[in-house]
């Protein structure tokens, strides 16, 4: 497979992934909102910074209003993984290889795109915009599944949403466990536990945790969920062992070789997160583990970008990918 096709696969599932993500973030988030007191923060400011993107959101909006976080996440230009940009970004990559996906798999992410530059889709309410854009957004997860044959095509679909939700199951989690970390007299309280239900929901995670963990919502406990969980396809663990899945497939059909670094990587990650307990992560630290994970995450990218997206591209073309950048 040419790398600029791979490359673009991989960046769709991408963006769609964190659209779909920061979609279903700000929905919680609206829903939550009617708990909180008349003018508070929360659960507002705390989005930007599991997007990691604070430093731009207070350059443009000093003021940091809801409203502004809103705009922000889905609809400002200016912010690159804001959800119309992504949107955008992943159409522009679905064009350039549309000969590779399905034409059912096109139609989605054109006719998505389209929706969202007419007048009417943002004059609806803020909730149903966003349900109509999470829920664009999986039916696009649907159709790929169905209609994409199991080759290296839908290899490299797969790698980018799996790197991707991890890496937002991991930035939501560490942002209530970091920043949102309550006081001793609030901890327990009913706006704690309204934050755990919305860091569930945030994670479309309640339900499976409700039947899979029949107790009360302890801070522990969702966390073992959503890191640890070997079945819920968003943990962080479900995540990881689907990722070094796709790679050994991947890495079956070039030339047999030893392990290189990005094998080494996976292996190491994996072993690292299937063979641990949340109490031993929380004695230590969970953000630091945390923060160590995301920095794993972020080493991924780029091995799998140079392994396969830059060093084989130029090694047989002599040009960059022909893909929007992240």
């Amino acid at each position: 497979m040419l790398s600029r096709v791979a490359d673009s696969l991989y960046w769709i599932n991408r963006y769609v992934e964190r659209a779909e993500n920061i979609s279903r973030f700000v929905e919680v988030s609206e829903a939550m909102a009617l708990d909180c007191p008349p003018g508070s923060a929360e659960p507002w400011l705390p989005l930007i910074d599991a997007s990691g993107d604070r430093e731009l959101f207070d350059k443009l909006y000093p003021s940091g209003r809801p409203e502004d976080v809103i705009r922000f996440l889905v609809r400002d230009a200016d912010n690159p993984s804001s959800v119309l940009n992504c949107l955008e970004f992943a159409r522009e990559n679905a064009r350039q290889i549309r000969d590779v996906i399905t034409t059912e798999m096109w139609e989605q992410i054109n006719d998505v795109y389209w929706n969202l530059q007419e007048v009417s889709f943002w004059s609806q309410p803020p909730q149903e915009q966003l349900r109509e854009i999470r829920r664009a957004c999986q039916l696009f997860y649907g159709i790929t599944d169905a209609t994409l044959s199991r080759d290296l095509s839908w290899q490299f679909s797969r790698l980018g949403r799996l790197l991707e939700r991890a890496d937002k199951t991991t930035r939501i989690l560490d942002v209530k466990y970091f920043l949102l970390l309550p006081t001793h007299e609030e901890v327990g309280g009913v706006l704690d536990e309204l934050q755990w239900i919305a860091l569930l929901r945030t994670a479309g995670a309640y339900q499976m945790f409700r039947q899979s963990r029949h107790q009360a919502i302890a801070p522990e406990a969702v966390a073992a969920f959503l890191l640890l969980d070997p079945i819920f396809p968003r943990s962080v663990r479900y995540c990881l062992e689907r990722i070094s899945d796709t790679l050994r497939i991947i890495r079956s059909s070039a030339v047999p070789g030893p392990p290189d670094d990005l094998e080494c990587l996976v292996g190491l990650v994996l072993a690292r997160w299937s063979f641990t307990r949340i109490d031993e992560l929380i004695a230590n630290g969970l953000h630091e583990a945390i923060d160590h994970l995301q920095q794993d995450l972020n080493r991924l990218h780029d091995l799998i970008e140079a392994r396969y997206f830059i060093s084989a591209n130029s090694a047989t073309s002599g040009t960059e990918p022909e893909c929007v950048p992240a």
